[in-house]
């Protein structure tokens, strides 16, 4: 923590800035407290107090010259009521990345009569509900506000709005939502078990595609990697495992007892072919008797044992005659 002594005033760099404004540059040197600032005389158009450690917007002594007050990326949270009287020509106020809180912590930026620019961003109030509406209701003659324009659509709809105190006080009450350094958001806790998600073992098929996948690895590390996967159960995206939609599913009863039928229908239709066959025969049979035998050489006998039969009938017919 460093103290805002003359001293440092002298030090510090003091030049034109881009707008042809004297500037005093008191930046990034963690002064707490604003004081001595008489020792610049009132010989500055702006003065830099960014990155520093204020808190409070106060102890200004009378700076008829300053018109541009730049407070970026300070601790401060409160402005004194009676600001705009040591400062009344003050036109440009950057207050981004600071600490105000509630609507109320604005009112006395009001005491600055000429201020046109206005920037508070990254500041929890702007988070607030007609925070735009509201401070242009209390600076009249505002023309940017957080580095937009201000348009006289928002002026007419900031003074209807805020026609009456009540208005504005009702503004000032309602609560913001902030997260404060520290606090532990409260969140609805839910068992370990819900949020992983269950591990589901491999099946017989997906582990013998995991052996067989190692089995015909080229590399070690191939190898480990298939080996840690079958440890896991986590299989890798590039395994090749069945389709378990290519196995035969079960066949509902109907279709069993169609099928069962279907095939007692063809031994039936096969016994009727026969017996058709056989009668056939049989009567074929009967038509042309034929004498069957199942040695062909006595059909062949047969007709030499008639024809000596024959001979010997004739020659004792011959004898008796005789």
């Amino acid at each position: 923590m460093v103290r805002l002594t003359a001293d440092l005033i002298y030090k510090c760099p003091q030049y034109f800035n881009a707008v042809r404004e004297r500037e005093l540059d008191l930046r990034g040197n963690k002064i707490a407290v604003i004081e001595n600032l008489g020792a610049t005389e009132d010989q500055f158009d702006s003065i830099d107090l960014s990155d520093n450690e204020i808190v409070k917007l106060e102890n200004f002594p009378y700076l008829k010259r300053l018109t541009t007050l730049l407070l970026n990326n300070s601790r401060i949270a409160r402005v004194n009521p009676n600001v705009g009287e040591f400062l009344p020509n003050l036109q440009t106020l950057i207050l981004t990345n600071n600490r105000l809180v509630n609507l109320a912590d604005l009112d006395p930026l009001a005491s600055l009569n000429k201020l046109q620019t206005l920037s508070l961003l990254d500041n929890i109030v702007t988070k607030k509900s007609n925070y735009r509406l509201y401070v242009i209701h209390k600076l009249k003659k505002l023309r940017l506000l957080d580095f937009r324009k201000v348009k006289q659509k928002e002026r007419l709809e900031a003074e209807k709005y805020f026609a009456s105190k009540e208005a504005e006080e009702d503004a000032k009450k309602e609560p913001v939502k902030t997260f404060t350094p520290g606090e532990v958001p409260t969140v609805t806790e839910t068992p370990m078990e819900q949020v992983l998600p269950k591990a589901v073992p491999p099946t017989p098929e997906q582990i013998l595609a995991i052996k067989a996948a190692i089995a015909n690895s080229q590399t070690l590390e191939e190898v480990a990697r298939l080996e840690k996967a079958l440890k896991s159960g986590q299989l890798p995206a590039d395994l090749k495992i069945p389709d378990d939609d290519m196995k035969t599913e079960p066949m509902s009863t109907e279709h069993a007892e169609k099928t069962t039928e279907d095939q007692n229908r063809i031994p039936q239709n096969q016994n009727e072919g026969t017996e058709k066959t056989v009668e056939t025969t049989e009567r074929s049979d009967t038509d042309h008797p034929m004498e069957t035998s199942e040695n062909p050489t006595e059909n062949m006998e047969k007709p030499l044992e008639n024809a000596d039969n024959i001979v010997e009938k004739n020659e004792d017919t011959v004898m008796e005659e005789v």
